[in-house]
């Protein structure tokens, strides 16, 4: 089969793998560097004749995953110039085929569209669709909120997200070229890729670029106000030992990374503590904001108010959520332990645990901090996400998955 694409930005080579035609590195914006740094995409200037595409492209900087082991296939030679996407397709024809766009998970601090996780051949080749995957800027390359600093980096708190609609807009102008249907596209994505997914719900520049949406562990509740953005901003500035924008600027990728991990740890040894008794989600120091510019409200308030209410949605959760995060290092509560840990976070300590092991009298406290995790972080934002939108838009589905897996 031919392999040779045309784009608005150039042609571009793909190569055959498991039966269809696949597509890598392909770029959708120009490099993030330089001055461009921490400023929206910006368009890719194109090239000449016609440009490799069998090979993945640069993933974004990013350092190893906390869950260790489970990533070690991940491939981490990184660079800022790292918008790219990658396209599997069964034939470049007139088929107009249904598109899904795959936005990847990794806490906004890591991850890739590149993951063999996340291959899309089998989607391709069985489902008869075009399957895209993405990357996007994470940590604080694609979450610091600035400005508060700089009236025109108003938008670099969603530097990420503004990445993913770039990558959306080059769907909608290129994908015909790869045998895909502009007008029948669907978003989905997992853990921060979910979260992705519900926060482009509430993005007024993303509306019309997507047609379903499918966010998955993960939903419409995670985004930052501006002023505890600006407290994890004032945070990372101290770790990276910059006073402004410009130093910021010219600092190298890997002094970026060394404060980006440190300002997460910062924050996870004072359990998210803001202070006045705000706190971020632990493990999400990096995440969108609410910056009434790219954001204007938080994205859960968009949706009840119908901002999304021509998407198709279909959410949902696993059973066990919260034990992939526990299983590496458990924490070994006893109940007194569990009681003062929820009354911390949520409050209510000792009657969270009492109504969770009213309907589970074998679990152990551990199992319980996964249960309560789990509704917290996960199940119930899918369920007010579901209900939020059902008002609005009658094709509104949730799952539950609840296969036990034997891997452990």
């Amino acid at each position: 089969m031919e392999a040779i694409a045309r784009t608005r930005q150039g042609r571009v080579e793909g190569r055959e793998k498991e039966g269809v035609l696949l597509f890598a590195g392909i770029p959708y914006a120009a490099p993030p560097t330089g001055e461009a740094r921490f400023h929206p995409p910006r368009p890719h200037p194109g090239w000449e004749g016609v440009r490799p595409a069998k090979r993945f492209g640069k993933v974004a900087p990013q350092v190893p995953s906390p869950l260790g082991g489970f990533l070690d296939a991940l491939n981490l030679d990184w660079d800022e110039d790292c918008l790219t996407l990658n396209v599997a397709t069964p034939a470049l024809d007139e088929g107009a085929r249904p598109v899904m766009v795959w936005i990847h998970g990794g806490a906004f601090l890591t991850g890739t569209g590149a993951t063999p996780w996340y291959n899309g051949a089998s989607f391709a080749r069985t489902g008869d669709l075009v399957v895209v995957s993405i990357n996007y800027r994470l940590g604080a390359l694609g979450f610091l909120y600035l400005g508060g600093q700089r009236d025109e980096l108003s938008g670099s708190g969603n530097s990420g997200i503004l990445d993913q609609i770039a990558a959306l807009e080059w769907v909608r102008d290129n994908i015909h070229g790869f045998g895909g249907d502009p007008d029948n596209v669907t978003i989905f994505g997992e853990s921060a890729g979910g979260m992705s997914v519900g926060t482009l719900l509430g993005v007024p520049a993303a509306r019309g670029l997507f047609h379903r949406a499918i966010p998955q562990s993960g939903a419409c509740h995670n985004a930052l106000s501006t002023e505890a953005a600006e407290r994890v901003a004032e945070q990372f500035s101290e770790k990276a030992g910059v006073s402004d924008v410009e130093e910021l600027r010219r600092l190298p990728v890997e002094r970026i990374l060394e404060a980006q991990m440190s300002t997460v740890l910062h924050f996870a040894a004072n359990r998210g503590a803001l202070g006045d008794g705000k706190k971020v989600p632990l493990g999400l120091t990096f995440q969108p904001v609410v910056d009434g510019a790219i954001l204007p409200k938080p994205p859960i308030e968009a949706v009840r108010e119908g901002a999304a209410a021509d998407v198709a949605l279909l959410t949902g959760t696993n059973l066990d959520e919260q034990h992939l995060f526990l299983f590496a290092n458990p924490p070994k509560l006893d109940r007194a332990k569990l009681v003062r840990w929820l009354d911390h976070f949520f409050g209510e300590g000792a009657r969270a645990v009492e109504t969770y092991a009213s309907g589970r009298p074998e679990a152990s406290e551990d199992d319980l901090l996964s249960a309560f995790l789990t509704d917290q972080t996960f199940r119930i934002p899918a369920i007010r996400l579901a209900e939020a939108q059902s008002v609005h838009q009658k094709h509104t589905y949730l799952y539950l998955f609840s296969w036990e897996s034997r891997a452990f």
